[in-house]
């Protein structure tokens, strides 16, 4: 019996060669051999289930080329909006260069927004929505991660459905891993108005898309090309604040009008397309009229489908950019070497960094393996709170007056290489002072972690988040 169990652990190690053959991130590729060697069994059964960080897929041709010249040749040079155009020239030179860099390392043009609404909570955010959906004339896309079987969900499927019935396009993006409670009969009434639906990744072999850990995390809803809704919020009870066991949810939206909706829309279109096989290419889908641009704003995505990062580069260049105030906001902290070493370089150049993290959400174990991070942001000065008056689900990054950025992005390793994420970084005095409002308040709620007092922690806690630490890429 021990022979067989000795012969059938070993046989697991026949995974590394896959392994090291995929040619991960070296961070990455270490943790797994750590999981494969040392946890018997377990780790090669969750290597492979999700060991998977990569997928190819076709993409729809962008609907204008990138404006390009000067630099890297064939890189992307701003935008060809000449409502964006025209806003990113009249700014100072320093920050037309920090949108050129995003640009080019998102590989998107730069987009203009004639309006900028910072939505608290779906107090503000579900109702906001809600009229959207009752006055639409044309098309409503609607794209989230988790859609809940509950009363709430019900009430926005009838919305739909009740939206379609009157002639409007409907067309609903679920991911299946994030809205496994959802049963696609819920949708009868749905589609029979005309509503149409699809899984992003349906959990179909048959469909070479079995992939449990690559998921959908983006939130996006379009309303008759005009309107965009982009952020961290699902649909479900407990975003309203109704779930006894979670509490109080704390969230961010942005409401967006202007030509950056047709980029939001765009990038709805290549998700639908990848899910669904259906174009969305008409003209009238990208050119809703909309009142003169104010702020220039840029499309950030992340996926397991994007080269280089981009999600993370983003996230480091709004670091790097900040010289009086860099305050984030995320659910869960689980940061790569270059994000952390990114945050510590901003509070130790005299950068008022402020982290705030959720101390309650549904992965515990992930606030402990952020704790092990803290004692790095505390010797660089970075001032750290753990939110528990309820669940932060926030996903902000506030830098200096104009730099604002909110979407589906945590600062973990699942976002930045696994899940399919969405932000939308602008450049906004106005939104940024009522993003800075939200989150003044949001500190004032949480309870600020002294490092003194964090050093005295039991020895028990100190050494389950240095265990836990080495598994935080796979996590």
């Amino acid at each position: 019996m021990k022979l067989a169990f000795l012969l059938s652990y070993l046989a697991t190690w026949a995974l590394i060669p896959h392994l090291l053959l995929l040619k991960k991130r070296p961070t990455a590729t270490l943790a797994w051999l750590w999981a494969i060697i040392f946890i018997p069994f377990l780790g090669a059964f969750f290597y492979l289930l999700v060991g998977t960080d990569r997928l190819q897929r076709r993409r729809l041709r962008r609907r204008r080329n990138l404006v390009t010249g000067g630099g890297r040749e064939g890189a992307p040079e701003l935008a060809a909006d000449p409502e964006a155009l025209a806003l990113v020239a009249a700014l100072p030179e320093r920050d037309r260069q920090f949108f050129r860099l995003i640009s080019r390392v998102n590989q998107l043009p730069v987009g203009a927004a004639s309006s900028l609404q910072v939505l608290r909570d779906a107090a503000e955010y579900y109702p906001a929505l809600e009229a959207r959906i009752r006055a639409a004339r044309h098309h409503i896309h609607f794209e989230v991660y988790i859609w809940q079987p509950d009363a709430t969900g019900e009430r926005f499927l009838r919305l739909l459905t009740e939206a379609a019935q009157r002639g409007v396009i409907v067309r609903l993006l679920i991911d299946e891993v994030g809205s496994s409670a959802f049963a696609e009969d819920a949708l009868a009434d749905f589609r029979a108005a005309g509503g149409k639906f699809s899984w992003f990744q349906s959990l179909d072999p048959r469909r070479n898309r079995f992939f449990l850990n690559l998921r959908n995390h983006r939130k996006v809803q379009i309303v008759d090309g005009a309107v965009a809704f982009v952020g961290g919020m699902n649909i479900g009870r407990e975003y309203e604040g109704h779930d006894p066991e979670l509490g109080p949810w704390r969230d961010v939206q942005v409401e967006a009008q202007g030509p950056i909706v047709g980029e939001l829309q765009a990038v709805f279109a290549d998700d639908w397309f990848f899910a669904a096989g259906e174009r969305i290419s008409a003209s009238h889908y990208y050119s809703a009229p909309h009142a003169p641009a104010r702020y220039a704003a840029q499309v950030v995505l992340g996926g397991p489908d994007l080269r280089y990062g981009p999600i993370g580069k983003s996230l480091v260049s709004v670091f790097n950019e900040a010289s009086k105030r860099l305050w984030i906001a995320t659910g869960y902290f689980v940061p790569s070497e270059i994000l952390l070493t990114a945050i510590a370089l901003a509070a130790s150049r005299g950068v008022d960094v402020r982290l705030l993290i959720s101390e309650r959400n549904d992965h515990p174990w992930l606030v402990r393996v952020g704790r092990s991070f803290y004692s790095e942001l505390f010797s660089a000065g970075v001032r750290i709170y753990e939110y528990s008056a309820g669940l932060n689900h926030a996903k902000v990054t506030l830098a200096d007056d104009d730099w604002g950025m909110i979407g589906s992005t945590n600062l973990d390793y699942r976002s930045l290489r696994l899940n399919f994420e969405l932000n939308l970084l602008f450049h906004s005095r106005e939104a940024n002072a009522r993003l800075a409002d939200i989150l003044e308040r949001d500190f004032a709620e949480a309870q600020e972690i002294k490092p003194a007092e964090f050093a005295k922690r039991p020895f028990g806690k100190k050494f389950i988040e240095a265990a836990l630490r080495p598994l935080s890429p796979i996590l």
